[in-house]
């Protein structure tokens, strides 16, 4: 079988470029998929940055840790604690101690200032260590020493918390190789020197300011970690609370401003590639599936003749599954190459673009060799698999399919198709609407309205011939008659062109489609929330400075309600910690500002010793009592004093602000008393330092959400790899169909069509087709949002149906352009012959 499968591709080896090119492809993307997962286990230990030289750092308790039946559960805390007063005071008695402290610092008047500028302690600088570059240490509250070359000496800032001269720059040195360290050290606030043997080179992980420590605990007040020049192992038997952290070593990395980043990073970059190998391993097998079924449908006559030489059934399947194994070991193995050397490429790009750690490298020994092996084989499988239906089918030709000649297809449909199409079809239905009533929250998620849209376009596809004379558009002209006359008569060869049309456009519309939908109800939720005419936001950091507040209550003709957010923890079930963003606020301002969706209880019954939840906890009544805990870990038993729907996610739990876990003030909502000049307030607002003041419209604008980098990427990813697949299927579908309707043509030669007219006729035939697939797609992106749209709904949240018209005209075009390009270019070569 395997030497009859040989002769045939080397006959017929036009009828399997598609397969080959789209296999080859997507085994390339899993190599390198494979590779890039390798890259991430064997992701190197991050190096102390900010207190490389330092010899011990004491942090405060940041994990919450709860015992459970089923062993301890673990959350980090939204806000560490400070290490205890009586802590310090018994590390003071070992050696100097010194606070560290970190703030946003924004500047104005530097064109070069960096928008992520942190502000430290200037006796936090040598355990870097920094050293200077320029200049002197800062020692009045008005003067900084700055990393980096965004300024030099002298230079003047401007700042919320006042002017600022720049007297001192510095920069980061590291060493590679035995670090020690040299020289002599002080109390805090004085600069000790810190020396290191090996090789020096410059590190660039922080854009810092420093201010004396006096004015950086002012900016600051709040220390949750420290450094203590003294032995290891004295500090550890010094502290006897087990709830504070010692780090050395390595583990001095922790203290780190967000330790996790290049871990949460690798995480995305792993899901950004997994939603890719996905989506390609479902495209390829659908393309593979797609161009074996056409062939082996083109070659009737010829499975007839060997039908008739005395060749069974079994025989001819086992040549056809010969004949994808043949492919599918050729592709994968070009696919493996490929893959070795597009994979150091890619990793350049996702690093240049800041989705990858600057040290990400893929590929190279240290990836082996199971990257090679899970995408070889893979390829092959996927060859096996789309070979298998149209094998079934091709071991079906009975030996009277020899004397076949008419070109028209008979049924449009095998009944295993049929069967296998209405399952399909059923199952997406069935499962769309079992998720509709058991749990519609998990339509919103991504990886359900990215994965869903497959099985239902799976089942469209496979019912497509079907669809063809329905939808097939009637045109003028006599072109128009014979180019549908042509597309209803071959319904399996418009199928086989509609289907990546299909495939592309329904991923553009329902994923687009997807994240429009969810945007715009989650906008809606915003404006219907908002009832405050003004809402005050922080022009710098995360939460207001101190005194902020008090002047902004000094406004006349105005209700203000201050709000933090924060974070509570909950233990459902007895054993699952679960983490809730909240919101902590006066509860007789709150409801004068923001009108949020009550389904029971009142907000004007919110208490100290009470919480407002949402539906989707676990325990939602209202007068019954839950025990949480608080953003800073502390154990508190709430009663419930009202519940609000669920919505789009986003409606958190309230509390007060004395619950608020020691979270500073975030945003300010302001209401304009009757009476009162809109005009004059929103004056009167804008005059207080270090606020930005919005609108409602101009609020509701701002918190619309934003699709972030990786996932937009993402879907560029998936769409790009559906229209190259697209483009493999349609020039290898049409340059087939224009081989087998050589002797089509020369007929209409002989009739009197001229060359233009032909030409016509065929980009004619291909745009019904491609027209056919959009149509179908626009049902499936239909049926999908519309899905989402119910979701919502039953979520009480605003429902809308946000339908990507200029993604899907783009596809839609991309796709037309490609189906005329291929059919004009495999149409050609077919009238060279000249006419009789």
């Amino acid at each position: 079988m395997l030497s009859v499968a040989w002769h045939t591709l080397r006959a017929r080896w036009a009828a399997f470029v598609g397969s080959f090119v789209a296999l080859a492809l997507g085994v390339a993307l899993l190599t390198v998929m494979g590779q890039a997962l390798a890259a991430s286990l064997d992701a190197p230990a991050g190096a102390p940055e900010r207190f490389a030289a330092a010899p011990v750092v004491v942090g405060g308790q940041d994990t919450l840790r709860v015992a459970t039946r089923t062993g301890e559960r673990t959350k980090e805390l939204a806000r560490p604690r400070p290490v205890p007063a009586g802590t310090v005071a018994a590390l003071r008695a070992l050696g100097p101690v010194t606070e560290d402290r970190s703030f946003p610092v924004r500047a104005y008047g530097a064109p070069a200032a960096p928008d992520d500028l942190v502000g430290h302690p200037w006796s936090t600088a040598r355990f870097a260590p920094y050293r200077l570059t320029a200049g002197r240490a800062p020692a009045a509250a008005d003067e900084v020493a700055t990393s980096g070359t965004w300024a030099t000496v002298g230079t003047r800032l401007r700042t919320t918390d006042g002017p600022l001269r720049v007297v001192g720059t510095v920069e980061t040195t590291g060493t590679t190789g035995t670090t020690g360290t040299t020289g002599t050290t002080g109390t805090t606030g004085t600069t000790g020197t810190t020396g290191t043997t090996g090789t020096v080179r410059e590190l660039d992980f922080e854009h810092a300011v420093f201010y004396p420590d006096a004015q950086a605990a002012r900016l600051a007040p709040e220390s949750t970690q420290l450094v203590v020049e003294a032995d290891a192992a004295a500090v550890r038997a010094t502290v006897t609370d087990e709830s504070v952290r010692i780090l050395t070593g390595d583990a001095r990395r922790l203290a780190d401003a967000d330790p996790g980043r290049d871990a949460e990073a690798l995480t995305a970059l792993n899901a950004l590639f997994g939603t890719a190998g996905g989506v390609t391993a479902f495209v390829s097998v659908f393309v593979v599936a797609s161009t074996f079924a056409f062939a082996v449908d083109r070659r009737r006559r010829e499975f007839g003749l060997l039908r008739t030489a005395g060749a069974s059934p079994g025989q001819i399947r086992r040549t056809v599954l010969a004949e994808a194994l043949l492919v599918g070991t050729l592709a994968s193995a070009t696919g493996c190459v490929l893959g070795t050397y597009g994979a150091p490429r890619l990793a350049e790009l996702v690093v240049d673009g800041g989705l990858a750690p600057q040290w990400y490298a893929i590929g190279g020994p240290s990836a082996g060799v199971w990257p090679y092996h899970l995408a070889f084989w893979t390829g092959l499988l996927v060859a096996l698999c789309g070979a298998l239906a149209a094998s079934w089918r091709a071991g079906r030709t009975a030996p009277a399919q020899a004397l076949r000649e008419a070109s028209v297809d008979g049924r449009a449909l095998t009944r295993g198709r049929r069967v296998c199409g209405a399952a399909l079809l059923l199952a997406a239905v069935v499962t769309l609407a079992y998720t509709l009533v058991t749990d519609p929250g998990e339509l919103l998620h991504r990886k359900s309205y990215i994965s869903r849209p497959m099985l239902l376009i799976t089942a469209v596809a496979l019912l497509s011939p079907l669809t063809v004379r329905p939808l097939a558009p009637r045109l003028p002209g006599a072109v128009g008659l014979l180019a549908r006359a042509g597309a209803v008569a071959g319904v399996r060869r418009t199928a086989a062109v509609a289907a990546p049309v299909l495939v592309t456009v329904a991923l553009a519309g329902s994923l687009l489609g997807a994240t429009a939908t969810i945007g715009a109800a989650r906008a809606a939720e915003v404006r219907q929330q908002t009832v405050a005419d003004f809402v005050v936001t922080p022009r710098d950091g995360t939460t207001l400075r101190a005194g902020v507040l008090d002047r902004l209550r000094q406004v006349p003709g105005t209700v203000v309600s201050a709000g933090s957010a924060t974070t509570v923890f909950t233990l459902e079930d007895g054993v699952a910690l679960v983490k809730s963003e909240a919101r902590a606020a006066d509860p007789a301002l709150l409801a004068a500002t923001v009108r949020l969706p009550v389904t029971a209880g009142r907000l004007t019954d919110l208490d100290d010793g009470s919480i407002v939840v949402t539906e989707e906890w676990a325990r939602h009544g209202v007068g019954q009592r839950v025990r949480v805990w608080l953003a800073d870990g502390t154990p508190k038993t709430l009663r419930i004093a009202a519940v609000l729907s669920i919505g789009t996610g986003d409606n958190g739990a309230y509390v007060t602000p004395a619950n608020a876990g020691g979270g500073g003030v975030d945003r300010v909502d302001v209401r304009v008393r009757a009476g009162a000049d809109p005009t004059a307030v929103a004056a009167r607002l804008r005059t207080v330092d270090g606020v930005r003041v919005m609108d409602r419209a101009q609020w509701v604008r701002a918190a619309h959400p934003q699709t972030n980098r990786t996932t937009r990427l993402g879907m560029l990813l998936v769409l790009g790899i559906a229209l190259l697949y697209t483009g493999i299927s349609l020039a290898n579908t049409l340059a087939m169909a224009a081989a087998e309707r050589r002797s089509d043509l020369t007929a209409l030669r002989m009739a009197g069509a001229t060359r233009g007219q032909i030409l016509r006729l065929a980009a004619t035939e291909a745009l019904i087709a491609v027209a056919v697939g959009a149509l179908l797609a626009l049902l499936v992106t239909a049926v999908n949002l519309t899905g989402l749209s119910g979701a919502l709904h039953l979520l009480s949240a605003p429902t809308a149906i946000a339908l990507p018209w200029q993604a899907l005209a783009w596809t839609t075009a991309a796709c037309a352009l490609l189906a005329t390009l291929t059919a004009l270019t495999s149409t050609t070569p077919a009238l060279r012959s000249p006419r009789p």
